[in-house]
């Protein structure tokens, strides 16, 4: 072989090595602050104005969000409308200290007398019962969530 073929293949194989450098890099920065889209879907959207009397399905909803596996166990948070955000970064509602929940996990939210559970691009996933969430999904009373070896569940 020629010294120029040489050199190409070298330049070739430092660019490759410098991609491979690159996508790393983005992904654990993903993984510490989150991607853009996790970020804008942790915005909550406006609400309308709070009705006086809450609707009939508004009263028989759960009223707080129980830790039953996990290092968290018997944590119990109320549930009070706003947003909860769930994962290891030190802002989240929920902090869980697992190896298997990214940084800004999954969240849930209110939504016209229910509550809704959506991942945020978690590595792991997050799975309701035993169905993985792909896109937000109601959660029913007592319907176990799983965010690595956490589990939570809404309760009344």
């Amino acid at each position: 072989m020629s010294e120029f073929t040489l050199t190409l293949i070298k330049l070739a194989f430092l660019a490759v090595l410098w991609l491979f450098v690159i996508a790393a890099v983005g992904v654990i920065r993903a993984d510490l602050f989150g991607s853009k889209a996790a970020l804008r879907a942790a915005q909550p959207a406006q609400r309308p104005a709070r009705q006086s009397r809450p609707p009939r399905a508004q009263r028989s909803a759960p009223t707080k969000l129980v830790v039953v596996q996990g290092e968290r166990a018997g944590t119990v948070i109320d549930l009070t409308g706003m947003p909860i955000t769930i994962g290891r970064a030190n802002d989240s509602t929920l902090v869980v200290t697992d190896d298997y929940a990214s940084s800004r996990h999954a969240r849930l939210y209110a939504q016209d007398g229910q509550w809704i559970v959506e991942d945020l691009g978690s590595t792991n996933g997050t799975y309701l019962g035993r169905t993985k969430v792909s896109r937000p999904m109601p959660v029913p009373a007592g319907v176990p969530i799983r965010i690595g070896k956490t589990v939570i569940e809404l309760r009344k």
